[in-house]
């Protein structure tokens, strides 16, 4: 979609300069981000009614956003506040996957967030220390998310994934001091790039069909059967 491309071009900018050290650059494009994923929905969106799953894509991306700007913040207080915001996100995605999947079952290969869940937890608790709830939780929610996802469509549920493996990244990193993980700065913001930016595309592909069908099926569309001369049942 070419509403996507500014936030694929502050994204490119953002994960290269990680990777280059370019710290200064780095401070001007993570803030942009959100803010040009948003304005991408916007684009998608323009001509359409405005609806409730929009307002919750927009509301997941704005408190991103939000906490984006936390963890540009040095210590375990900002950290915490991204933390939440990040939690709200999650929800708001939740949220979002229930009303669009319709009546579907998530995949039976979703299974794996489950027993990722359990594995996340067994590695990260005993370094944890006073923040064991809220990341348990944080956990469950972001678990929660990325299985609602699979309900929705292929695309919304890899994007999802990414988003697991960028969080999951970040928080080996942090509580993992003695862990060594190969440029995972890099890796923690090109996956979250991807992952927010599938996820917002994928769910707009879906709100198209639905808006697409619904105009079909509506009374006098061009390929809508004539019923005004149907005898009552």
């Amino acid at each position: 979609m070419p509403a996507f491309t500014p936030f694929v071009i502050v994204s490119v900018i953002q994960v290269v300069a990680i990777a280059t050290g370019a710290d200064a650059l780095v401070q001007v494009t993570k803030p942009l981000l959100m803010p040009a994923l948003a304005i991408a929905v916007v684009l998608a969106r323009l001509g359409r009614r405005f609806t409730l799953p929009t307002g919750l894509l927009l509301l997941a991306i704005g408190l991103s956003w939000l906490g984006d700007l936390a963890l540009m913040v040095p210590g375990d207080l900002w950290f915490v506040v991204g933390l939440g915001s990040f939690l709200l996100a999650h929800v708001a995605y939740l949220v979002l996957f229930l009303r669009v999947g319709g009546l579907g079952r998530p995949r039976a290969w979703s299974i794996v967030y489950a027993v990722w869940f359990v594995v996340f937890l067994a590695v990260l608790i005993p370094g944890l220390g006073s923040l064991v709830v809220p990341v348990v939780l944080y956990g469950l929610v972001l678990g929660s998310m990325a299985t609602a996802a699979t309900r929705v469509s292929g695309w919304v549920a890899a994007g999802a994934a990414v988003f697991v493996v960028s969080d999951t990244i970040l928080a080996l990193s942090r509580f993992l001091p003695g862990l060594v993980i190969p440029a995972h700065d890099t890796l923690t913001m090109l996956t979250y790039c991807v992952g927010q930016g599938v996820i917002a595309a994928g769910v707009l592909a879906v709100l198209a069909r639905t808006s697409t069908a619904s105009a079909m099926s509506a009374p006098g569309a061009p390929d809508s059967p004539d019923l005004s001369g149907a005898r009552p049942a």
